[in-house]
């Protein structure tokens, strides 16, 4: 086991120890300001969803309620950068989903201008969400893919 992991550190890994300065969030983590806020979601999935930040702003949390298939699915998901102790913070922003049935989703999250990209699983696969913010931010408007033909529309409209 080592005894002194501090060492040989190097200027990225000061920082992922927290010992230069106050850390501050990513600008693609507070990019992601424009969620916050209850919506009411319509198309393949309807409900309710709310973005709120945890204190520091370094993580988003969704609040889920919506109806499926005729099923309900209420979670929460948390988005922003990973920081594994010892290391740099990654660029990617990404999330976990956890849902009352127990089961958990991994998506990485991209917001480019006004359009929002949510890869489930990884970046650029084969299922995502791309959708445009519109009316002032007021409507994020677009759509799940799946592989194959699947994919449903899906409209948030602020509460």
């Amino acid at each position: 086991m080592n005894d002194n992991p501090l060492a040989d550190v190097t200027a990225e890994q000061i920082d992922a120890y927290g010992l230069d300065g106050a850390p501050t969030p990513s600008e693609a983590v507070a990019a992601l300001n424009r969620l916050v806020g209850e919506w009411t979601v319509t198309g393949g999935a309807e409900g309710i969803v709310r973005y709120e930040w945890m204190p520091g702003r370094f993580f988003l949390f969704q609040h889920v309620a919506l109806t499926q298939f005729g099923q309900e699915i209420s979670g929460v998901e948390v988005i922003g950068n990973l920081h594994p102790f010892g290391e740099p913070v990654q660029s990617d922003v990404v999330s976990r989903f956890y849902d009352s049935m127990g089961n958990t989703f991994d998506y990485v999250y991209e917001l480019d201008g006004d359009t929002l990209t949510i890869w489930a699983g990884a970046r650029n696969g084969p299922a995502y969400f791309r959708g445009s913010f519109g009316d002032d931010d007021r409507v994020l408007d677009g759509a799940w893919v799946y592989p194959g033909e699947g994919g449903y529309a899906s409209v948030m409209t602020r509460r």
